[in-house]
């Protein structure tokens, strides 16, 4: 799926630190725990909470904070739609990357179990 410039820009420029604080609101509204919602972000980037919290204090554009993530090498395995993209259709990697992220905490905040949103490879379903 083409994403159009504009909206490719729009995402790179995004801080992740404008971000976050949605990410923790959606999941602690659905009864999950901000510790779960680091856990989901460490599984995909690498990043542990001190860095984490570096790069909010930063105010890191989500560019620079996937530029510095190690990917987690089955995040190809996120798959389905979010936002009305169906992630594995994305053109462009760091879009792809953003709705990556975006996938795992919606997941989480519907109550999936964390061995199923880690995935590890072994057949794991797509949404």
């Amino acid at each position: 799926m083409n994403t159009t410039d504009t909206h490719n820009q729009r995402m790179a420029k995004m801080t992740f630190a404008s971000v976050y604080p949605m990410y923790v609101a959606k999941v602690e509204k659905k009864g999950r725990t901000k510790e779960e919602l680091h856990e989901v972000i460490t599984w995909l980037t690498g990043f542990n909470d001190d860095q984490l919290q570096e790069l909010i204090n930063e105010k890191v554009t989500f560019e620079t904070f996937f530029q510095q993530a190690t990917l987690n090498p089955n995040a190809h395995l996120i798959t389905g739609t979010i936002c009305g993209y169906r992630i594995e259709e994305i053109d462009n990697p760091l879009t792809r990357q953003v709705r990556y992220l975006d996938k795992l905490v919606d997941e989480l905040a519907k109550g999936r179990k964390m061995e199923k949103i880690l995935r590890d490879g072994n057949g794991l379903f797509s949404t």
